[in-house]
């Protein structure tokens, strides 16, 4: 049996599929049908700690969320998926609640994150799709961009990026009710061909950094565990409220005033040093991660300007150790997923993607170990979790 490797199709077919079905289901006029394109990200180091304020990095692939849309004659949304048979509609004066597990969430979403700020004359008729496994690449961060600028241009907005960063961040945070960072939205919409998008959450700066590395000196491989992605419910939260205590014990040991909202970007690393012992052992696990990660970013951007990709990948190593050891995070599939790729020649580094609980592992990987690597994880990950095997996928993907 031949590993499930998946490759997309060809991005002007799944743009005819997406064109196609909107002039079958939708009464829209061919002149107004306009295409917007939001591409997945990767998030090679700064696992887990946009949250807590800290330096986080990323970079997108090639392959992307599509969507094909037109006005909408009245000011209705109606939107359907290539992915999901059910299609979403309401009336955008009456937008529904939130709904868990329902895809339809993050157009809801959209538009409440929009009408804070701009009024919406015109609604949307669209069709979304992707080739690539919903889990783990940001893609609840991509439809929702790709979402926000088809409202924008339908209703001749001017939206900074900027603002849509805080826009994905309202779906997200108020709507959805998942209380994650900047990462994915910031990556997607500045990141610049190879050069590694470095993003500091609390003074809002995205730098883009060049490296000797090019984009022929390795390829990305994501494995999608078979494991869907849904992080409400998850551990997620919970992990984001014990760094948030952690981080208001120290300044509690170290006599300094309560916040608001701490978060570890508060912490001073020798203020953790002196005082880390003192936290509960779950709170120092998580602080420990923390900063241990903020020193990866740190020496990964050195690496990566230095065009030293095997230093950068041996960092994502470690990365994905402390997110098992220390952040706790992960789940079976995941793991078994890390420990393979971890070991298989021609995997320069590898850690979890995404939240970390459910979807996928990502790694940088030597091109021609394609077919080796394909064959290593099929030979011992269906022997750990044979209820996958079925539903588990390998993608390969260019930065």
């Amino acid at each position: 049996m031949k590993p499930p490797v998946k490759t997309a199709r060809a991005e002007a077919e799944q743009i005819d599929d997406l064109v196609g079905k909107l002039k079958r289901n939708f009464a829209v006029d061919a002149a107004d049908i306009r295409i917007v394109k939001a591409p997945l990200r990767i998030s090679p180091l700064g696992a887990h700690i946009d949250h807590q304020l800290g330096l986080v990095t990323g970079m997108t692939i090639d392959q992307a969320v599509l969507m094909a849309f037109a006005p909408h004659a009245k000011r209705r949304v109606e939107i359907e998926s290539l992915n999901f048979e059910q299609a979403v509609a309401f009336d955008l004066d009456s937008v529904p609640a939130y709904q868990k597990g329902d895809w339809g969430n993050y157009i809801r979403g959209a538009v409440l994150a929009l009408q804070q700020k701009h009024q919406l004359k015109r609604g949307l008729a669209g069709v979304v799709g992707g080739d690539m496994p919903i889990g783990g690449l940001s893609s609840s961060a991509a439809v929702t961009i790709a979402y926000l600028l088809a409202l924008e241009t339908v209703n001749q907005l001017s939206v900074l990026p900027e603002e849509n960063i805080s826009l994905v961040r309202f779906t997200e945070n108020q709507y959805i009710g998942l209380n994650n960072g900047i990462l994915d939205q910031s990556v997607i919409l500045f990141s610049k061909p190879e050069h590694l998008t470095l993003i500091d959450p609390q003074s809002l700066k995205i730098e883009n950094i060049p490296s000797g590395i090019k984009r022929d000196d390795f390829d990305v491989l994501v494995v999608y565990s078979g494991v869907t992605h849904v992080l409400v419910g998850t551990d997620y939260n919970n992990r984001v409220a014990e760094c948030q205590e952690a981080a208001q014990l120290l300044l509690n040991y170290a006599g300094k005033a309560a916040k608001d909202n701490p978060r570890l970007r508060h912490i001073a690393p020798n203020l953790f040093a002196a005082e880390g012992h003192r936290l509960p052992f779950p709170l120092k696990k998580r602080a420990t991660h923390y900063f241990g990660e903020m020193q990866r970013v740190s020496d990964g951007v050195l690496a990566w300007q230095d065009g030293k990709l095997l230093r950068f990948a041996r960092l994502m190593n470690e990365s994905g150790e402390s997110s098992i050891k220390y952040y706790e995070s992960g789940s079976p599939q995941l793991i078994t997923l890390y420990e393979i790729l971890r070991d298989t020649p021609g995997v320069y580094g590898t850690r979890f993607s995404g939240a970390g609980f459910r979807g996928s592992c990502i790694a940088l990987i030597a091109p021609s170990a394609r077919e080796s690597i394909a064959q290593a994880i099929h030979r011992r990950y269906p022997t750990k979790h044979l209820h996958r095997v079925d539903s588990y996928s390998i993608h390969f993907c260019k930065p």
